[in-house]
């Protein structure tokens, strides 16, 4: 596995290894990066797509968001609250090789207004579910505003979002993409699971 995490921080010119606890707590949760074999199954779905918008929620150094817009043409929209994460993915920005398809905010996730634009998006358990509530209202905020269809993709989902997401109005369950295969032993967290909101 740190074979294949080298191959693609070398091949994307950039740095997004390593997991960060130093801020982390009771509400926002430690950086650790998405797996490379995970993102790739997740890019090979073809849920995204040229002229997409990925909203990366607790974008850290700026994985998914590079990652995916170098592998599906897709735009991505990182946010990061932690200025020491957002400073390691502003320097790669320098570098890496979709950066022009990428920006970063430093802002608290549940101030973010969602842009029009954006029609899908990324967590990776981020922040606390008391946080992650106030985001869904901005993002369907942003649906009743500019209707349009939204997915959420949830990787290795926390029962507590998944117990709230079974609350939210208008939303669905559409999908989800098995990643057990992918590491040692048979995880049933390891998925990202698929939601659609439908205004």
């Amino acid at each position: 596995m740190k074979k294949h995490e080298k191959t693609w921080e070398k091949l994307l010119n950039m740095n997004t290894a390593g997991r960060d606890d130093t801020w982390s707590d009771q509400y926002f949760y430690p950086y650790e990066p998405t797996p490379y074999p995970v993102l790739e199954r997740l890019a090979d779905s073809e849920l995204i797509i040229k002229n997409d918008v990925v909203l990366d929620y607790g974008c850290g150094k700026g994985r998914v968001g590079f990652f995916l817009s170098y592998q599906t043409r897709a735009n991505s929209i990182g946010i990061e609250y932690d200025e020491r994460l957002y400073a390691v993915a502003a320097e790669n920005l320098k570098t890496a090789v979709s950066a022009d398809r990428v920006r970063f905010f430093m802002q608290n996730a549940e101030d973010y207004e969602v842009p029009p634009e954006v029609n899908r998006c990324y967590f990776f358990n981020p922040f606390s579910v008391e946080i992650f509530q106030k985001v869904m209202a901005r993002i369907i905020e942003s649906c009743y505003n500019e209707p349009r269809e939204i997915l959420l993709f949830f990787y290795y989902p926390s029962n507590e979002y998944l117990t709230y997401l079974m609350t939210v109005d208008n939303l669905e369950f559409m999908d989800e993409i098995d990643c057990r295969d992918l590491f040692d032993g048979d995880n049933p967290r390891e998925r990202i699971m698929i939601f659609r909101i439908l205004i």
